[in-house]
Protein backbone atom coordinates (compact mmCIF):
# COMPACT_ATOMS: atom_id res chain seq x y z
CA UNK A 1 0.00 0.00 0.00
CA UNK A 2 2.96 2.38 0.47
CA UNK A 3 3.85 1.83 -3.02
CA UNK A 4 0.42 3.31 -4.37
CA UNK A 5 0.42 6.34 -1.95
CA UNK A 6 3.90 7.31 -3.18
CA UNK A 7 2.82 6.40 -6.62
CA UNK A 8 -0.32 8.73 -6.34
CA UNK A 9 1.95 11.46 -5.14
CA UNK A 10 4.16 10.98 -7.96
CA UNK A 11 1.76 10.82 -10.96
CA UNK A 12 -0.13 13.56 -9.78
CA UNK A 13 2.70 15.86 -9.76
CA UNK A 14 4.06 14.29 -13.57
CA UNK A 15 0.25 15.45 -14.47
CA UNK A 16 0.65 18.58 -12.92
CA UNK A 17 4.02 19.03 -14.39
CA UNK A 18 1.73 18.25 -17.97
CA UNK A 19 -1.26 20.40 -17.09
CA UNK A 20 1.41 22.92 -16.38
CA UNK A 21 3.15 22.80 -19.81
CA UNK A 22 0.24 22.78 -21.89
CA UNK A 23 -0.93 25.50 -19.69
CA UNK A 24 2.89 27.24 -20.38
CA UNK A 25 2.95 26.45 -24.35
CA UNK A 26 -0.18 27.94 -24.47
CA UNK A 27 1.05 31.77 -23.57
CA UNK A 28 4.10 31.43 -25.63
CA UNK A 29 2.64 32.95 -28.35
CA UNK A 30 4.46 32.93 -32.13
CA UNK A 31 7.44 31.32 -31.96
CA UNK A 32 10.28 33.49 -33.52
CA UNK A 33 13.86 33.72 -32.61
CA UNK A 34 14.18 36.74 -31.40
CA UNK A 35 15.65 38.09 -28.04
CA UNK A 36 12.00 39.49 -27.11
CA UNK A 37 10.30 36.05 -27.58
CA UNK A 38 12.66 34.40 -25.38
CA UNK A 39 12.72 36.95 -22.68
CA UNK A 40 9.16 36.47 -23.08
CA UNK A 41 9.54 32.82 -22.19
CA UNK A 42 11.44 33.53 -18.98
CA UNK A 43 8.75 35.39 -17.65
CA UNK A 44 6.01 32.82 -18.26
CA UNK A 45 5.43 30.75 -15.26
CA UNK A 46 4.05 27.97 -16.27
CA UNK A 47 7.12 26.68 -17.45
CA UNK A 48 9.06 26.98 -13.99
CA UNK A 49 5.54 25.55 -12.31
CA UNK A 50 5.75 22.60 -14.85
CA UNK A 51 9.99 22.51 -14.17
CA UNK A 52 9.19 22.16 -10.10
CA UNK A 53 6.34 19.31 -10.74
CA UNK A 54 8.89 17.37 -12.87
CA UNK A 55 11.68 17.50 -10.19
CA UNK A 56 9.76 16.54 -7.30
CA UNK A 57 8.36 13.97 -9.53
CA UNK A 58 11.81 12.64 -10.51
CA UNK A 59 13.33 12.52 -6.53
CA UNK A 60 10.00 10.63 -6.12
CA UNK A 61 10.63 8.36 -9.02
CA UNK A 62 14.32 7.47 -7.72
CA UNK A 63 12.86 6.88 -4.06
CA UNK A 64 10.27 4.15 -5.74
CA UNK A 65 12.77 2.90 -7.93
CA UNK A 66 15.64 2.38 -5.23
CA UNK A 67 12.72 0.58 -2.60
CA UNK A 68 10.71 -1.09 -4.25
CA UNK A 69 10.64 -3.92 -7.14
CA UNK A 70 10.78 -2.83 -10.50
CA UNK A 71 8.60 -5.10 -11.92
CA UNK A 72 6.33 -3.23 -8.92
CA UNK A 73 7.41 0.17 -9.77
CA UNK A 74 7.28 0.84 -13.25
CA UNK A 75 3.44 0.12 -13.73
CA UNK A 76 2.47 2.30 -11.33
CA UNK A 77 3.27 5.51 -13.38
CA UNK A 78 0.29 4.44 -15.65
CA UNK A 79 -1.62 6.14 -12.93
CA UNK A 80 -0.30 9.75 -13.70
CA UNK A 81 -3.04 8.79 -16.71
CA UNK A 82 -5.82 8.66 -14.55
CA UNK A 83 -4.73 12.26 -13.66
CA UNK A 84 -4.50 13.65 -16.87
CA UNK A 85 -8.08 12.34 -17.51
CA UNK A 86 -9.51 14.15 -14.54
CA UNK A 87 -7.33 17.25 -15.83
CA UNK A 88 -8.55 17.10 -18.73
CA UNK A 89 -11.88 17.21 -17.59
CA UNK A 90 -11.47 19.58 -14.57
CA UNK A 91 -8.93 22.19 -15.85
CA UNK A 92 -9.61 22.27 -19.66
CA UNK A 93 -13.15 21.23 -19.74
CA UNK A 94 -12.75 18.69 -22.43
CA UNK A 95 -15.64 16.31 -22.82
CA UNK A 96 -14.65 12.21 -21.56
CA UNK A 97 -16.31 9.42 -23.32
CA UNK A 98 -17.44 6.55 -21.97
CA UNK A 99 -14.72 4.29 -23.71
CA UNK A 100 -12.21 6.33 -21.80
CA UNK A 101 -13.00 6.09 -18.65
CA UNK A 102 -13.52 2.19 -18.76
CA UNK A 103 -9.46 2.89 -20.04
CA UNK A 104 -8.89 4.10 -16.50
CA UNK A 105 -11.00 1.96 -15.06
CA UNK A 106 -8.46 -0.92 -16.71
CA UNK A 107 -5.21 1.18 -15.30
CA UNK A 108 -6.42 1.38 -12.22
CA UNK A 109 -7.65 -2.33 -11.54
CA UNK A 110 -4.23 -3.49 -13.39
CA UNK A 111 -2.59 -1.05 -10.58
CA UNK A 112 -3.53 -2.55 -7.89
CA UNK A 113 -3.00 -5.87 -8.88
CA UNK A 114 0.52 -4.79 -9.25
CA UNK A 115 0.86 -3.51 -5.90
CA UNK A 116 -0.44 -6.82 -4.62
CA UNK A 117 2.16 -9.35 -3.06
Amino acid sequence: MRLIAISIVQSILLASGQVMLKLALSNMGTFSWSWQFFSKQLTNWWFLFCGICYALATFLWFYIVKNFPFSMAYPMISLSYVFGMFAAMLVFHEQIPMVRWFGVLMIMIGCFFVAMK
